[in-house]
Formats: structure tokens, sequence, C-alpha cells
């Protein structure tokens, strides 16, 4: 009979419960991710990773790897909690139109930001390229994953909700497998700019729709968990427990691959090796590290969430947050004030722990300008 309970289970379709609200903790991981990143691009936008010192390529350089992982996965979460349990009701075409019309905005700013980021190192004729798709920047490129999702995605969340748990459950690593198989196997044609968009390329810095795909899925798998468990004490220490494990077990699955060369493996992922496309060391450090952290949040709540209040108020608005962290680095320091490798490694971590609060500032003043109005 326990069997039967369990084959059932794994055949059902979610009934979600609708979210009470914002989930703080969410909030805060999504700070968090988006702090690390602000923190790695103070460093290389106006330093260069090649002028870091071996004391800040491990630790401090190596930890801000989680953040790619622990950003992408709470996109699938915030999709999950405001949109999945929606997908049934009669006014879903204007939740999905409200979906698209946010992928629309954040394909606009990644374009405004390309052009930022490029200003100060590219010609005209280079930037305008990047535009078209023939290249790709770096330190916005993550913003044109998001765009290109938000266009596609929202049509297949009424599938993925009725998709029974066991190929739910099952899709994160069938995907994984599928995408690297295409990134090596396939040809797309010739066309370059193509699979980097879809699977990801050696020679452009982009973030694939498949490849990251997965850790999308695991989201929303999150999320799910989340919004029936997360007001539950129990049934919520039952989530961070799993997700602390699933996270510890990937560490300990990186340290096993490093082959007892547990230095040099460290110093590969610092430097982004098996980044683009992803890699499986990267991955098992850069997922283990983001689960660990999101398990952390879930398991502070809301206190955690207002003891580190600038952090959820990045998190709460990431998208104003990454406009301004770019234009300062960018526009403001890099090319007005010619701020390029004019500050020692310590005093560039200064200027990112200093960003990361006056971003805070920022987000904060536009949520009083928009209570004010």
């Amino acid at each position: 009979m326990q069997g039967k309970a369990v084959m059932e289970r794994l055949r059902e379709r979610p009934v979600l419960p609708g979210a009470r609200g914002r989930i703080e903790a969410i909030d805060l991981a999504r700070g968090i991710a988006i702090a690390l990143m602000i923190l790695s691009h103070s460093v290389s936008g106006l330093l260069g990773i090649g002028e870091v010192p071996e004391w800040g390529m491990v630790p401090i350089h190596l930890l801000t790897k989680f953040s790619s992982s622990l950003f992408i996965m709470v996109f699938g979460i915030a999709l999950a909690v405001a949109f999945l349990g929606k997908t049934d009701a009669a006014d879903w075409p204007r939740r999905r139109l409200k979906l698209l019309l946010r992928g629309l905005e954040v394909l606009f700013w990644y374009k405004v930001l390309t052009v930022v980021e490029m200003l100060p190192l590219y010609a005209p004729g280079d930037i305008l390229d990047t535009l078209l798709y023939q290249r790709f920047p770096i330190w916005v490129e993550i913003l044109g994953f998001y765009a290109i999702a938000l266009l596609w995605i929202p049509w297949v969340l009424p599938l993925w909700r009725r998709m029974p748990l066991w190929s739910r459950l099952a899709s994160p690593l069938l995907i994984a497998l599928l995408a690297g198989w295409l990134e090596r196997h396939a040809g797309f044609w010739g066309i370059e700019p193509l699979k980097a968009l879809l699977v990801e390329d050696d020679d452009h810095y982009a973030w694939g729709q498949l490849s990251r795909l997965p850790l999308v899925m695991l989201g929303l798998l999150i999320g799910e968990a989340a919004l029936r468990w997360v007001h539950e004490p129990a049934s919520r220490h039952r989530l961070v427990a799993g997700l602390a494990a699933a996270g510890v077990a990937m560490l300990l699955g990186f340290l096993a691959l490093s082959s007892g060369n547990l230095d040099a493996a460290l110093i590969a992922v610092a430097w982004n090796e098996g980044k683009h496309p992803p890699g499986l060391a990267f991955m098992l450090f850069s997922l283990g590290g983001a689960l660990i952290i999101l398990a952390l949040c879930l398991l502070g709540g809301g206190r955690a969430a207002r003891l580190l209040k600038p952090l959820t108020l990045i998190g709460s608005d990431a998208l104003s947050a990454f406009i301004f962290h770019i234009v300062v680095i960018f526009l403001i320091l890099r090319l007005l004030l010619e701020s390029w490798q004019v500050y020692s490694y310590p005093q560039v971590l200064g200027i990112g722990g200093l960003l990361i609060l006056a971003t805070a500032g920022w987000i904060a003043l536009l949520r009083w300008k928009r209570e004010r109005s």
C-alpha cells in the first residue's frame, strides 16, 4: 500500500496554495546573489581578473561563483511562487502577458546596458555587432538570458504544472544531458551565435537557454515546495535540510572530482574554467554553494531577511539593482572618472562593498518614491 501511495504521489498534478505576500527569504537569497555579482563585477570591471592576487582568487573571488547559479535558481523559484499556481486561473492570459512585457523590459535594458558596458572598451562597430547578436557582452549578458527566457517560459508553465511529479523531478537532469550533447555534437548550421544562445559555445560568453534551463527547473521544484511548506516550521525545516544536504553532496562531489589536487581545482573555478559552457566541476561547486545559501536563507526566514535588510532590499528589485551597479561601474567610474586599474585590489573590494550598500540605498529611494506617488 505504501508503494502504491508513492506512485500516486509521483503522478499527481501539484495543487499549489497561494503565496501569502512576498517570501522575504527568497528576496534575501536573490539579494545575496546580486551582492556577490556586484563584488565580482567591481573587481573585473575596475581592476581585471589578471591583477587579482592569489589570496584574492581563493577564497574571495572563488565564493562569488555561487552567484550565477543562485540567481538563475531563484528566478525559477520566483516563477513558481508568483505564477505557477495561477496557470489554470481565468486571468492567466493577463498574468502571462505581464511576464512577456517584463521580458521585453529586460531586453530593452539588456541592450542599453550592453552599450554602457562596451563604451569604455570597444569601437562603435563592435558595439553594433553585439547589439545584433554577432557577439556577446560579458558583464550584462545574464540579462540577455532572462529576457529571452521570459519570452518563452510563460508559454510552457501550464505544461510544467500538468506534468506528473516524476517527470518534473527527472527533467533537470535530462535537459542537462541533452544540452551537453548538443553543445558537443550539434553544428547549428554553422551559426555560432545561435549555438551560444541555446547551449553555449567556447568562443562566446553567453548563457544558453537549454544549458541553464535545468537550474530554472530546479528553482520551479523548490518554489513548489516553498509554497507548500515555507509557512509551516516543521515542513520548512525538512526542506532546508534537503537543500543543505544536496548542496553538501555537490561540494563533496567537487572534492572527489578534484582527485587530490584541490588547490588547482579551486583556482580553476575561480578563473571561471567550466563556466561557459558549463562544466561538471564548476557546476558542482557553484550549485552546491548556491543550495547551501538558499537553505540558510529559508532557515533564517523573515528574521534573517530583516537582519540583512540591505541585501533583502537589493533582492526585492533585481533589475533596478543590476542597472544601477552596471551604470556606476562602467559609465561613471570606468568611462567618466577613468578608474580602470587606478585602485589596488583591496581598494576595489572596498568600492564593491560600498556599491552594494549604495545599490540598497538606491532601491530604498525608488521604493520611497513609488510609495509617495
